[in-house]
């Protein structure tokens, strides 16, 4: 199972889809485009990677995109920008399934700055804890309908095939699926615009989704007391994440840590080595990704900015 926020108004078109999902990241001014094919047994190859700005007239520019890249047979996952929703880890309600996402709305009432009822939720169990001894736990995203509703309303309105609204989270939970090996759970660590985004996952599922407040820019642009600040605040919460995820989730064997391409990358690797107790490897795309027709993705700055809506295109 993933995540996946679906308005009830969303419907697919019937027309005859092309292979894999079309991604969109919608921002302010600019829509970041990916189109992934996956085959059995082959690296999955991105077939797609562009961005376009939009002026601020999102439902305009896709439906220019849509005439001029022929995407109207693609399914279309829109990714979620990080303050556009929350992913909440919660006790599961002792109710019966149908009544469990009502119990939930009850549960994170107060976690939410707006009406819980004006929100959509999704669920993600998290597997394997029957007899842990602990209380079976879940993760809940939660996004306002103010912000879900006029975005699928520009997508649907340009024409496109929307399906799905996704998150973040769950595209980086995909790429690391890739890094996966020996049934034992991966961590990925990666910086962009928005932040740090610390994951945990094991054999597909999500485990942990835990944001660090550092972004790609502070790194890049501190100067070497700061930096080194900076790395001390990122091992410190890496730490924390995994010793929890350790004591929570014994049962399952933690394998690397995975760091995404960063500005003092090397330094940062070095910082978190001796300070975590598992081997902490570099990730490039290059080495789990197809891209032979976009040489631009093997630069780190690119990479960054669209591994997440990369994910969330291999659905």
């Amino acid at each position: 199972m993933s995540i996946s926020l679906s308005p009830p108004s969303i419907s697919s078109a019937s027309a005859k889809r092309s292979d894999g999902w079309l991604a969109l990241n919608c921002l302010k001014d600019r829509v970041d485009l990916a189109h992934v094919q996956q085959a059995p047994g082959q690296m999955p190859e991105v077939v797609l990677l562009e961005s376009y700005a939009t002026g601020g007239d999102l439902q305009g520019s896709l439906q220019r995109l849509r005439k001029e890249k022929r995407l109207h047979s693609h399914r279309c996952v829109v990714m979620l920008n990080s303050g556009d929703f929350q992913v909440l880890q919660v006790e599961a309600p002792s109710v019966p399934l149908d009544e469990r996402r009502q119990a939930l709305r009850w549960q994170i009432k107060d976690m939410l700055d707006y009406p819980v009822e004006a929100a959509t939720l999704d669920v993600l169990d998290i597997p394997g804890q029957q007899g842990s001894g602990r209380a079976q736990q879940v993760l809940v995203v939660a996004a306002a309908n103010a912000v879900l509703s006029p975005l699928a309303a520009a997508v649907v309105g340009a024409g496109l095939n929307l399906e799905v609204i996704d998150v973040p989270d769950m595209g980086q939970r995909n790429i690391a699926a890739l890094l996966e090996k020996d049934n034992r759970a991966v961590a990925l660590l990666t910086f962009d615009d928005d932040g740090g985004l610390l994951t945990v996952s094991a054999q597909g599922e999500l485990y942990v989704s835990r944001r660090i407040d550092v972004s790609r820019q502070a790194l890049e642009g501190a100067a070497d007391e700061r930096r080194e600040q900076l790395f001390d605040r990122i091992v410190l919460e890496v730490q924390r994440t995994l010793d929890t995820f350790d004591r929570q989730y014994s049962f399952v064997p933690m394998g690397q840590l995975w760091l995404a391409q960063v500005p003092g990358g090397e330094s940062l690797k070095a910082a978190l080595t001796p300070n975590v107790y598992v081997p902490v490897e570099t990730l490039d795309l290059q080495n789990v990704l197809h891209f032979p027709g976009i040489p631009e993705l093997r630069h780190p700055e690119r990479q960054a900015q669209c591994l997440k809506l990369l994910g969330c295109a291999m659905r």
